[in-house]
């Protein structure tokens, strides 16, 4: 899990997406689906991607497979330790956004 996480753990785009699309239970079309209208078309993940990020998450015990008896589509839900991740990178990113919107401020640069 390495890839998606350091020592201080911190997440790119993909497994984040992942992982906050998979608060509710789904399978792999629905994730990508839910990342898309999630994001309004502006973050796509595609299958061979998600399924290997997917793979990393199972092994970090950040999502887990529920079974709900179809074994053609494998549904998965973020964990516990998935959701603490999730909310760390939140605070992590919004900290980011304040330090960003701070140093546009002082130097009278607009946002948009």
């Amino acid at each position: 899990m390495a890839r998606y996480t350091t020592e201080m753990e911190e997440l790119t785009d993909t497994p984040f997406y992942i992982l906050l699309s998979l608060m509710e239970a789904k399978h792999g079309y629905f994730i990508m689906k839910s990342i898309e209208t999630m994001t309004n078309g502006n973050f796509i993940v595609g299958p061979a991607s998600m399924y290997t990020t997917i793979q990393k998450l199972l092994s970090a015990e950040l999502i887990e497979l529920v079974d709900e008896g179809d074994r053609r589509k494998k549904t998965y839900i973020t964990t516990k330790k998935g959701v603490q991740l999730l909310k760390k990178e939140v605070k992590r990113r919004q900290e980011m956004v304040r330090h960003a919107e701070k140093m546009f401020k002082e130097k009278g640069e607009p946002l948009a």
